[in-house]
């Protein structure tokens, strides 16, 4: 970028410096002026001919012989789409199938975490050696058989995941830690696939509920790239005791009537952030919805997120998550140069927005997330075993 320093007559026999060669090394936010050079006159007429260049349809110039072919194309891309549906479809069968065969050791996990079957020798001498493989500094266990539960061990595995972390408050923290398991199963529906997540908790203060559960549904269709599309969750209905509902606050107010002067308090009760809130996911907009609602977009993306997290990555690999291994995973699939700051994408669309015409229609309006996050669907009655 040239400086607009101009360059003047002197007695200094010295060269003048270059109108590219910066006087300081400070970018122009420091003090430099922006260079001077007038801007190049553009051709209203050329860009008029170049915009309507871009609007015209390629397929116009294709003759007739040649649409019948790009017909067929498209005719054969419907098979390529029935290919990658069965596709899907059969992995979908061979993960139900491996999931059967990983529920006893999901059992097995379970007995260890909750005391109520020791860890064999050959079990602690396979994880020494893993733990020695993985880590140089590892130290090993002294000699000895004696083992113990692992306490909040499901509340310490979630709380290191990025996103549920952001979830749990401390009051829900006081509740996670009556959790015992989180399991997985596959819906049997072969006209919509999805799946199932239980949360198991022993007896509590707070609710009466021994198993939460979650459904997420998927449409029969499979998206562009071959993956399932998500329909929508099912949540359930937890059986607060009394007081004990996380996912509200309680604000006791006084009343004074105003013809017998006598003052009563009134109890209110108003919405607040909870984990639990994910038991009670927000509702899809229907087809008639036009006015599409971005912060809904959001939360529906988020619980979708964590629930396929929860099934792929927290149930099958728990341990990692208790012990924070699997931070490091996250951080790896977490590239910063392949993910753009949200903040800067906001800002560049503001600017985007206000170079657009009066005369375009654009009908997108922002609501709270805690607005979006009140529409819910009917949640299914929790199970009590």
């Amino acid at each position: 970028m040239s400086s607009s320093v101009p360059i003047t007559a002197s007695a200094d026999p010295t060269a003048p410096t270059p109108q590219n060669t910066p006087l300081v090394n400070a970018p122009i936010s420091a003090g430099l002026s922006r260079p001077t050079v007038p801007d190049i006159q553009e051709d209203p007429e050329a860009d008029e001919d170049e915009e309507d260049e871009e609007d015209e349809d390629p397929l116009a110039a294709l003759s007739v012989e040649a649409k019948r072919s790009l017909a067929g194309l498209l005719g054969v891309q419907v098979k390529q789409l029935e290919l990658q549906n069965q596709f899907k479809r059969e992995v979908w069968e061979l993960e139900k199938k491996y999931l059967e065969r990983a529920k006893p050791l999901y059992q097995r996990r379970f007995d260890i975490i909750s005391g109520s079957s020791s860890a064999t020798t050959e079990e602690i001498a396979a994880g020494e050696e893993l733990a020695a493989k993985e880590d140089e500094d590892h130290t090993p266990l002294p000699s000895g058989d004696a083992t113990a539960p692992i306490p909040e061990f499901w509340l310490t595995a979630l709380r290191n995941h990025i996103g549920i972390n952001e979830l749990i408050t401390d009051r829900d923290a006081q509740a996670l830690k009556h959790l015992t398991d989180v399991r997985l199963t596959y819906l049997d529906s072969e006209a919509q696939p999805g799946f199932k997540l239980s949360f198991h908790f022993s007896p509590n203060e707070f609710f009466e509920n021994d198993v939460l559960e979650k459904i997420y549904l998927y449409k029969p269709e499979i998206d562009y790239s071959g993956d399932f599309v998500y329909d929508r969750a099912q949540g359930c209905q937890i059986r607060w005791k009394e007081d004990k509902d996380l996912t509200k606050e309680f604000e006791v107010k006084k009343q004074r009537n105003k013809n017998t002067n006598r003052v009563r308090l009134v109890r209110k009760a108003t919405p607040t952030e909870s984990f639990f809130n994910f038991f009670n996911p927000p509702l899809p907009p229907s087809e008639d919805d036009e006015d599409e609602d971005d912060s809904l977009e959001d939360a529906l993306a988020l619980d979708y997120q964590i629930g396929e997290d929860l099934k792929d990555r927290i149930i099958p690999h728990a341990v990692d998550y208790f012990t924070g291994k699997a931070l490091e995973y996250d951080a790896d699939s977490m590239d910063d140069e392949s993910w753009d700051d949200d903040d800067d994408d906001d800002d560049d669309d503001d600017d985007d927005d206000e170079d657009e015409s009066d005369d375009e229609d654009v009908n997108i309006k922002r609501r709270g997330t805690k607005k979006a996050g009140n529409k819910k669907v009917d949640n299914e009655e929790c199970k009590q075993q």
